[in-house]
Order: structure tokens, then C-alpha cells, then sequence
């Protein structure tokens, strides 16, 4: 059977920049207070003139740029996100109008929040396998700052805006592992966006409880199911949701030899766009050898999760 792996990435932020004294003028914080339950520094907004599918089609042209690749060469486009507020033209097809391309591409939009880039990937894994793909243009994009209440400051101080993309294609050996997904739904109130227009809210005891206790032996599982142990991963990229989630969950992972993407700090929570933008860093700086196992795992709304170790392009 084919197998598929990622061979480039690519990820884009918007120019503005909102740091933590900018949010104290908004709103009842501070700095120490911001960095001590959260971890995070600054975060990047996104004006009017860039839409979910404007973040989404800039990762995707510097993933294909480096790549080698022109457009036409992808025939599978997916886009992770939540923060869509337009029903179509979906934002797969509108990246893929973006990007130019002609060759009848399927197009279609994910919508699992936090874990969507993870469950986006596995998808096109699946579909290159079955032979219905041969590349894929893997997108995890959120404006999670249109749908942030700035007069909430436990939900205020979390999030930004980004997408960072992946191209996926068949491949004689497989470089993306057995994906293991899974969601608990009579939970999926604790982290929510909804409403008209809607609005991000969660309950961050709650989450923060599920993620440190639940999640270990799950992310575990996924190394395992992968035939690796959590000592030869070179790199864990988890969901940037807050620093101190990341840091106890990559601790009791136990995946004590790799690099653990602490992109929360720069970017804050941008959802779908968290892990393949905080990857796409990490390979930029050559910080994870080409070919070096990494854990991907993703996790958030409707308590759902989804991971796989990938090869590092």
C-alpha cells in the first residue's frame, strides 16, 4: 500500500502585533498575570482586510513555494478551521481560487477547532492511501480574534490569528504514522463558539484538568501505535492552547530527548493553525532534523483529539 509523508511547510502571521500592555488598556490585566496562567507574551491580529482564507492561502503558497511545486500539481486541498463565518463558498475551494488552480481539485473545509489540522492531515494520509490523492495541500488557518470577547480577560489573553500549511503527498515509505482520534462529547460544552455572532468561551478548569490527566497515556498511544517510544522522538508539537498545559503534557509524555514547541509564547492560541504554524517554525530553524520523528497532537473543542508521528521534511 502507498504511504504519503509531508514534504514542506509553510506558515504566515499577520503584521500586527497585540502584546500583553495592549490588552491591560482593554481590559482588568497585566503582564505578570497574563505570562503566570498562561505563558503567553504577544499575539498577532488579523485586520479586515485578511479573511480566514487570505491567512490560509498565504501558509499554503510558501508550504507549495517550498515544496518545489506549482498549484497545479495538488489535487486535494483541506482546510482545518472553525473561524469560517461564510458557508461558501467553503474556504478550501476559495484557496484554491486564490491559488489559481486548474486542475479540479477536491476541496474541503474540517471543522474540529483545536485538533483540526491533525484530523485534516490523517484525512489526506487516508485519501492518498486509498489512491483517491496523490498531494494534498493540509491548511490550518483561524481568526480566532473576530470571535474573541474582549471583555472576558480568561479568554481575551489566549488567543491570536495565523495559518500554517503542510503539502502531503504518496510516498513508497510511509513518513506519517497510524492516526489515533477520539472525542469526548457529553464534554464538548467546555470549550465553545457559539452564538450570533459568535463568541470563543470556555471553562479553563476544566479543560485544563482533561488535558494534563487525560491526554499522557493517549499521546503514548500514539508512538506506540507509530512503533516508536516517546525517548526517540526528536520533536512534540502540541496544540499552543497555553504554556502551562504544553509543559506538564509534554513532561508526562515523556519524550525527555525532544524539542517542544513553545510557539504559545510569540503567537498565542490560534487554533487549527497552532501545531502545522508551530512546525513550520521549528523546521525553518533547522531546529528538527530532516527525517527525525515528531508527535503531532492536537486537542480542544468538543474535547477531541487526534495524533500522529510524522518524519520531518
Amino acid at each position: 500500500m502507498t504511504g504519503s509523508r509531508v514534504v514542506a511547510l509553510g506558515h504566515y502571521q499577520p503584521a500586527k502585533v497585540l502584546t500583553n500592555e495592549d490588552l491591560a488598556a482593554m481590559v482588568d490585566t497585566n503582564d505578570e498575570w497574563i505570562r503566570s496562567r498562561v505563558g503567553i507574551r504577544t499575539r498577532h491580529v488579523a485586520g479586515p482586510e485578511e479573511p480566514v482564507d487570505e491567512l490560509a492561502y498565504q501558509a499554503a503558497g510558501k508550504a507549495l513555494a517550498n515544496a518545489g511545486l506549482i498549484p497545479d500539481d495538488v489535487d486535494l486541498v483541506l482546510v482545518a478551521t472553525s473561524t469560517a463565518i461564510d458557508r461558501s463558498p467553503n474556504m478550501a475551494a476559495r484557496v484554491a481560487a486564490k491559488l489559481g488552480m486548474g486542475g479540479a481539485p477536491a476541496v474541503m473545509d474540517i471543522n474540529v477547532v483545536c485538533s483540526g489540522f491533525t484530523h485534516a492531515l490523517a484525512t489526506a494520509d487516508h485519501a492518498i492511501r486509498a489512491g483517491a490523492a496523490t498531494r494534498a495541500l493540509v491548511i490550518g488557518a483561524d481568526k480566532m480574534t473576530e470571535i474573541t470577547d474582549y471583555a472576558d480577560r480568561t479568554t481575551c489573553v489566549l488567543t491570536g490569528d495565523g495559518a500554517g500549511a503542510a503539502v502531503v503527498e504518496a510516498s513508497p515509505e510511509p513518513g506519517i504514522g497510524p492516526v489515533l482520534w477520539g472525542s469526548v462529547p457529553e464534554m464538548g460544552h467546555a470549550v465553545r463558539i457559539e452564538g450570533s455572532p459568535p463568541v470563543f468561551a470556555q471553562e479553563g478548569q476544566s479543560v485544563y484538568r482533561w488535558t494534563t490527566s487525560q491526554l499522557p497515556p493517549l499521546a503514548r498511544k500514539v508512538c506506540e501505535k507509530a512503533g516508536i517510544t516517546p525517548e526517540d522522538l526528536a520533536g512534540v508539537v502540541l496544540h499552543q492552547a497555553n504554556l502551562r498545559i504544553i509543559e506538564p503534557l509534554a513532561s508526562r509524555i515523556g519524550a525527555v530527548n525532544a524539542v517542544v514547541a513553545r510557539d504559545v509564547v510569540d503567537s498565542g492560541n490560534t487554533s487549527a493553525a497552532s501545531i502545522p504554524m508551530a512546525l513550520s517554525k521549528l523546521v525553518q530553524r533547522g531546529e528538527i532534523p530532516s527525517g527525525a520523528p515528531v508527535l503531532l497532537f492536537g486537542f480542544g473543542g468538543n474535547l477531541s483529539y487526534a495524533g500522529q508521528v510524522i518524519h520531518c521534511p
